[in-house]
């Protein structure tokens, strides 16, 4: 008897196993194939439509989700403790291994063709000088994301399917994930003027 009620309590206080995190959404990637065949269909034979379509929807994608994070979720994640960070990112990471890719792949695919219909290409087009500033800077945003943004997602995520993982690393490569969302944001706000100021001409 006084095995048991000595037993007991250790029994009670053990905490559950923890679900293993699915580092890729294997449900989302039918829809990312769907749209990586559009893009390629629509590059391959040149669908104006599509082209159109894919680099609008695109960047919209990608320059609301930078504005979003960066500057609406960063903050919130700034207040919130370790514990709730690490339970945050849990279901929102592994969204944005797949999403983030994806809207810069439509985007930055299709954005060079749009430009050839448009004759913006051009050296005499008018707009030429905008589309040079507009690829600089959607090519540091490109480097950016995927060269800073989805590492630290992809190792937030490795390091919370370990036995026991270490919060404060956790708390710094989110850190990183939302300073560099933000740097992306403010730079979306200079790709908006742009891609408005050649649509206007």
């Amino acid at each position: 008897m006084n095995e048991e009620m000595t037993r007991a309590p250790a029994t009670a206080t053990t905490p559950p196993p923890r679900a293993r995190i699915q580092v890729v959404p294997v449900r989302g990637l039918p829809v990312v194939v769907a749209l990586v065949v559009f893009v390629a269909l629509s590059i391959g034979f040149n669908w104006r439509w599509g082209l159109m379509f894919n680099h609008v929807v695109g960047g919209g994608l990608w320059t609301g989700i930078d504005l979003f994070v960066g500057l609406v979720i960063g903050p919130i994640l700034g207040r919130l403790s370790i514990p709730a960070r690490a339970e945050f990112s849990a279901r929102f990471m592994p969204k944005m291994v797949i999403i983030m890719p994806t809207v810069v792949m439509m985007t930055l695919a299709t954005g060079f063709q749009v430009a050839r219909f448009s004759g913006n290409l051009a050296a005499s087009s008018p707009n030429h000088a905008w589309l040079i500033v507009s690829f600089c800077v959607v090519g540091i945003m490109a480097v950016i994301a995927l060269g800073v943004l989805e590492p630290a997602n992809i190792a937030v995520l490795f390091e919370m399917n370990k036995p026991v993982p270490d919060g404060e690393l956790i708390g710094r490569l989110m850190q990183r994930f939302i300073y560099t969302a933000g740097i992306t944001g403010v730079m979306q706000v200079a790709t908006l003027i742009i891609m408005t100021r050649l649509a206007s001409r």
